[in-house]
């Protein structure tokens, strides 16, 4: 075999080649050399990252010690002195062996696997917007289902304020009702005294209170109507937002798996563990979380908030209105009870006083006749043949003392006195009588107008107590305020009966 000797040990003499022929094959060579390198550098670089290009300036292995050291772990000191390798922070696959941990490579170039990866990737994003769409619309489901919740409650709570006002307004025709049927008692019984004024007190307060619970009523009505707005919205969000997830094709394994259970139809089952529950992305104007979807839960939360509000304030106002209502009914009640044991005490003793006029009566009747007896019998018989002689004033005796001035007998005299006097007295008597009897009238129409009074209060008191029965509705109260007179039964109502 031929020997090649160094390049260094020739000389110059000994080569035989011209020297321009080998300049132009040596820089032949450096050329091919040159692209041969700038090939594979451009070659490689098109699966290498940006910071991977090699340094034109640098050695070769140099350049390559410099590229690899960030891919080292790095030892870290802990507290107790020991030492720990971790991985270098970033992106890439770690080399637990080799304790290296290459940066992510990124293809310039669509590689053979491009369309799948492009597909794989397409896949990723719709599944990732379809489970961002479920997580929206499981948020929305759950925000309207509060919302109707809270629909009902507020719609339940209505309901009984709309019963409170309904006692309220029929506690006003009740009132109206009581002040009418006051209005027929006698004139002198018509004397302002604490039950009117307790039935005008209850009037006003009756009239605040109706004013109060329409403002809530009117507050609960804006309040219903932007709950149903809101409901819809929401509702109207979440089935768009189920659209991009009834696309999918999800086995029901897989969904049996996400819901941790084995069986839809195992009752018996252990009750799922609550799950840890997601972050709600950010609002994305592109993304299943849209502004709008995020303006709607923040307005439901928002009505949530106001509702529960509104919803105490309402039960807490009718617990209130109730129960002053039912204080201020017992009051008037009571004072109208009140009036009536006054009356029936002032009707006795006016019982027992007319008692002892019509026996002041009767004897002054009876005395009074006895006064006229006696002056019939002092003035004498009307006819000369019903006296005897010693009745007689003209009688001889008489008739001769009568002659003289200074022998005036004084029967005449003394009898027509008598007679006057006694005349006199039976006029005074008669007076008398006629005074006795007009106050015994009085009296009288005084004991039935206590009567008819005692009555009237009574048939107000059982009147309130009957119309304030839970049974007694507002249109049954309202058949009593009319032109009808209380002492005769009230018409019939058209298509249902009175309230007994």
């Amino acid at each position: 075999m031929p020997v090649l000797l160094p390049q260094a040990a020739r000389h110059q003499e000994t080569r035989i080649g011209a020297p321009e022929w080998r300049e132009a094959a040596q820089a032949t060579s450096r050329k091919a050399r040159l692209l041969i390198d700038r090939c594979g550098q451009e070659a490689v670089t098109m699966w290498q990252p940006k910071a991977s290009i090699r340094d034109p300036h640098m050695a070769h292995h140099l350049c390559r010690a410099a590229y690899m050291e960030p891919w080292r772990f790095r030892v870290e000191m802990l507290k107790g002195g020991s030492t720990v390798e971790k991985p270098p922070p970033g992106e890439g696959v770690t080399l637990w062996k080799g304790k290296m941990k290459p940066p992510a490579w990124y293809a310039r170039l669509p590689l053979p696997l491009h369309r799948d990866a492009r597909a794989l990737q397409t896949a990723e994003l719709v599944l990732a917007h379809a489970r961002g769409a479920r997580l929206t619309a499981a948020r929305l489901g759950r925000a309207q289902n509060q919302i109707n919740a809270q629909l009902r409650l507020l719609q339940r709570q209505r309901e009984v304020l709309d019963l409170r006002l309904s006692e309220v307004r029929k506690g006003l025709l009740v009132n109206q009702q009581s002040v009418k049927l006051r209005g027929y008692r006698p004139k002198c019984e018509k004397v302002p005294d604490k039950a009117d004024s307790a039935l005008t007190w209850e009037k006003d307060e009756l009239r605040s209170m109706k004013r109060k619970m329409e403002k809530d009523m009117e507050k609960s009505e804006t309040l219903l109507k932007a709950l149903a707005s809101c409901r819809d919205t929401l509702g109207f969000y979440c089935q768009e937002r189920l659209q991009a997830v009834e696309l999918l094709n999800q086995p029901l394994d897989k969904v049996l798996e996400q819901a941790g259970r084995h069986s839809w139809v195992n009752i018996s089952r252990a009750p799922t563990p609550r799950t840890q529950g997601q972050k709600t992305p950010p609002p994305n104007p592109v993304g299943p979380y849209t502004p709008d979807c995020a303006q709607a839960l923040y307005e439901a939360k928002r009505l949530l908030m106001e509702s529960k509000d509104t919803l105490a304030e309402m039960a807490k106002n009718e617990m209130n209105f109730r129960e002053q209502q039912q204080q201020i009914n017992h009051r008037v009640c009571a004072s109208l009870t009140q009036k009536m044991s006054e009356t029936l005490e002032l009707k006795e003793r006016t019982n027992m006083t007319l008692g002892l006029m019509r026996g002041t009566i009767h004897r002054c009747t009876k005395f009074n006749k006895e006064m006229y007896v006696t002056r019939g019998l002092i003035k004498g018989p009307l006819l000369k043949t019903h006296l005897e002689a010693r009745e007689k004033l003209d009688r001889p005796l008489v008739r001769m003392y009568q002659k003289h001035v200074g022998t005036q007998l004084p029967e005449a005299t003394r009898l027509a006195q008598d007679t006057d006097q006694l005349q006199r007295h039976n006029e005074h008597m008669e007076k008398n009588l006629k005074e006795l009897l007009a106050m015994h009238d009085e009296l009288s129409w005084n004991l039935n107008c206590k009567k008819i009074g005692c009555e009237v209060d009574h048939d107000v008191v059982r009147l309130r107590r009957r119309q304030q029965h839970p049974h007694v509705f507002y249109e049954h109260a309202q058949l009593l305020v009319g032109g009808w007179d209380p002492r005769t039964p009230p018409p019939a109502a058209t298509g249902s009966a009175a309230p007994k």
